[in-house]
C-alpha cells in the first residue's frame, strides 16, 4: 500500500459557541496527522477494518454540535437519554466485510460528530485544555471509523492507550 491521501471535512453546526476559539484548518491538519500516524503503526493497522485493503484515499466528516444535538442523536441512534461526548457513525467498519464499498480505491469511513459543550465540561473536569480534550475526543472517534471498539475494560483501555499515543505522535 502507497502512502494514503486523507481528506478531512470539520463542519461547525455550532455557530453560537463562544467559550473557545475554533481552529477548523489547525483541527483538519492534525487530524490528518492523526491518521498518518496510525497508519505509519503496522500493528494497529492490522487490527483495525483497513487490514488487507488496498487504498489510495482515505476520508470522512467531523462536525461539532451542541449537547442538545448530540442528545438528539445519542437518543435516537443509542437509545442513551443524555448528551455524550463523542459518536463515531463507522460506515466501512461496521459494514460486514463482504459489503464493504470501496470505489477507485477511495474509502469513505464514515462520520464523527463531538459535543463541544461536553468537551469544554470534561476539559474542565479534568484539568485539560479544551484542545487537549478535544483532540482526545478526536483520536477517539477516529479509532471507531477504523474499527476499534470498547466492549469491555480492556478494549477501553487499549483504545485510550492508542489515543494517548497518537496524541502524543503528533505533538513530536
Amino acid at each position: 500500500m502507497n502512502k494514503a491521501e486523507i481528506n478531512i471535512f470539520i463542519e461547525n453546526d455550532y455557530k453560537t459557541f463562544e467559550k473557545e476559539t475554533l481552529n477548523l484548518s489547525e483541527y483538519t491538519k492534525d487530524a490528518v496527522s492523526m491518521v498518518e500516524f496510525f497508519l505509519s503503526k503496522n500493528e494497529w493497522l492490522e487490527k483495525s477494518c483497513l487490514r488487507g485493503y488496498d487504498f489510495s484515499l482515505l476520508y470522512f466528516d467531523v462536525v461539532f454540535v451542541n449537547d442538545e444535538k448530540i442528545h438528539e442523536i445519542n437518543k435516537e441512534y443509542r437509545q442513551k437519554d443524555r448528551p455524550t461526548d463523542v459518536i463515531s457513525f463507522a460506515m466501512f467498519a461496521d459494514s460486514p466485510e463482504e459489503e464493504r464499498f470501496i470505489f477507485d480505491n477511495e474509502i469513505n469511513l464514515g462520520e464523527i460528530i463531538i459535543s463541544l459543550d461536553t468537551t469544554y465540561r470534561q476539559a474542565k473536569e479534568n484539568n485539560k485544555s479544551f484542545k487537549d480534550e478535544l483532540y482526545f475526543l478526536l483520536a477517539h472517534g477516529i479509532l471507531h471509523l477504523l474499527g476499534y471498539d470498547h466492549m469491555t475494560e480492556e478494549t477501553l483501555q487499549e483504545m485510550w492507550d492508542i489515543q494517548n499515543k497518537i496524541i502524543a505522535g503528533i505533538k513530536e
